[in-house]
């Protein structure tokens, strides 16, 4: 069993360390009907400043919004068909839903101007994009109940609920997109805000809120990136629940965001977070390989990621 483990983990390692050095991010993000005038501008200006902070974290990202009126089940159908066309395997994709949701204890529906659409169509529809890498954040009440449905391997899956009974308006897509632009959020101080740290921090901003107002917390978000377990509110890196997340950036910050909009240098900056990846799974992995293995393989990561910093310095 032991030796099958070092395998595994080996294989894992050397497929990060030929991981293509260069990728695109492709961003869609949906904010859906809002019924009341009140929920309407809160979607649209919600999406309107991811709009504008994913645009101007650099690198070479796509960012595409539909917001009122536009975000129709047809042009969203026609936003995921052409994100389809376009990306590529090394690419990864990152769907973020604003809005109403429905459940009715079989079905999620993201509710749209004029027809609904299901999360198994919307799940449908990013299975034919060829990122090996994907996250959908659903921040819209019931979201909990879409979390089956969108769930696959390679893809994480944030909801705002922790089910789909859970069918107030939510505040956590206000604080997702909070996260994105605050340095806090930045835990590990890698200049850099990962899936999973957008999400702790809106978990906790989320949990504060409630607090504040002295209510009863009508929403507990959850997430599920191993595309074969039940939803879980927090990491547990030993069983794989969070990695994915952990590995998924979405936005630089400082000197990693003028690297990121320098050609010349996203390569290195791809190969520095790849090596990154690769330390944090070792330090995971590290009761599976003897203590040789795990100093020879520790040493030699760092010493490139040494070498790749410096040219980025430079």
């Amino acid at each position: 069993m032991r030796g099958r483990r070092l395998a595994l983990i080996c294989a894992s390692l050397a497929a990060l360390a030929v991981a293509p050095a260069r990728a695109d991010t492709y961003f869609l993000t949906v904010a859906g009907l809002g019924g009341e005038p009140e929920y309407a501008q809160r979607f649209v200006a919600l999406a309107a400043d991811l709009d504008r902070v994913l645009k101007a974290a650099g690198g070479a990202v796509h960012v595409l919004t539909l917001s009122g009126p536009q975000a129709t089940r047809a042009r969203l159908t026609h936003a995921l068909e052409r994100i389809a066309a376009q990306a590529q395997r090394e690419d990864s994709f990152v769907l973020v839903l604003i809005g109403h949701g429905s459940f009715d204890g079989e079905q999620y529906k993201l509710n749209l101007p004029g027809p609904d659409i299901s999360a198994r169509e919307l799940a449908d529809l990013c299975n034919r994009v060829r990122a090996r890498r994907q996250l959908i954040v659903n921040t819209t009440s019931a979201s909990g109940g879409s979390v089956a449905a969108l769930q696959r391997n390679g893809r994480a899956v944030i909801a705002a609920t922790k089910s789909g009974t859970e069918k107030n308006a939510t505040v956590f897509a206000r604080y997702f997109v909070e996260a994105l632009e605050d340095a806090t959020a930045d835990v590990d101080k890698s200049d850099s805000i990962s899936a999973l740290e957008a999400f702790n921090y809106a978990t906790r901003k989320t949990a504060a809120f409630y607090e504040s107002q002295k209510r009863l917390a009508t929403e507990h978000a959850v997430f599920e990136d191993t595309g074969r377990g039940e939803p879980v509110r927090s990491a547990a890196p030993e069983h794989g629940e969070g990695r994915l997340l952990a590995s998924l950036t979405l936005v630089r910050l400082g000197a990693t965001r003028s690297a990121a909009a320098n050609p010349a240098k996203r390569g290195l900056l791809a190969r520095k977070e790849q090596l990154e990846q690769r330390i944090d799974e070792l330090k995971i992995q590290r009761a599976a390989l003897s203590p040789q293995d795990y100093k020879r393989e520790l040493t030699s990561t760092l010493l490139e990621l040494a070498k790749v910093q410096q040219e980025l310095d430079r």
